[in-house]
């Protein structure tokens, strides 16, 4: 019955092109949370007032963040094409698109964590400094806890903007999805691969979308 209605599509490519997909948005959702928080949690702690304030380094951490969140995702991964030819050692396939995926995404996320710890009641941390606890246990017990919600929205709608960048990936040979609907869908003219692999796109979006509103509903107390 299908075959009647989407000849073109190669169901096992697809099925290939999907777990593709799966693999480079996980990996890279799963990176970009840490090096986000760690990039969002310095940012936060050497802004004025905070327990490492230090100017410079602000500065410093701000400006980079800046600069990697403002650059249009495909000209990053060209950009990026001699790094990561060194760190992977080829510039085809998914796992070649990792790199530019995280540099890409984790100083935006970087700056929604900056703004989830910023909305964290003042009194909560002086409460902690008063009772003498340590900075690790600030971070551990109070800033990560308390902005916890925030963090996993910010982190559902990073993911969903990852598969948006790892379609674009594709285009320039990464694999996935979005290789395969511009190949064997746009190139040869066949709309049948294109919808589809744009429902699947679209699906995979939902679930994500879904699971991290079930997950920051259930964290969120107030």
């Amino acid at each position: 019955m299908l075959e009647t209605y989407l000849p073109n599509v190669k169901w096992d490519r697809m099925y290939e092109a999907t777990i593709e997909t799966l693999y480079m948005t996980g990996v890279s959702v799963l990176v970009t949370f840490i090096f986000g928080i760690v990039l969002g949690l310095l940012l936060f702690l050497t802004s004025k007032g905070h327990l490492w304030e230090n100017k410079v380094v602000n500065l410093v951490i701000s400006g980079l963040v800046n600069i990697f969140r403002s650059i249009p995702f495909i000209i990053l991964i060209v950009l990026l094409t001699p790094f990561t030819k060194v760190v992977v050692g080829t510039i085809i396939g998914e796992d070649a698109a990792l790199p530019a995926l995280i540099i890409g995404a984790a100083p935006f996320y970087a700056r929604m964590v900056e703004i989830a710890l910023r909305e964290i009641d003042k009194g909560v941390i002086e409460a902690a400094k008063a009772m003498g606890a340590k900075t690790s246990t600030i971070i551990l017990k109070v800033l990560l806890p308390e902005s916890m919600p925030a963090l996993i929205s910010g982190i559902t709608v990073t993911a969903i903007a990852l598969v948006g960048y790892t379609a674009m990936a594709g285009v320039i040979g990464a694999g996935g999805l979005g290789n395969l609907v511009y190949l064997e869908g746009f190139q040869r003219s066949r709309d049948d691969v294109t919808l589809v692999g744009t429902i699947i796109i679209l699906i995979i979006v939902f679930i994500i979308q879904f699971f991290g509103d079930m997950i920051t509903s259930k964290l969120d107390k107030r």
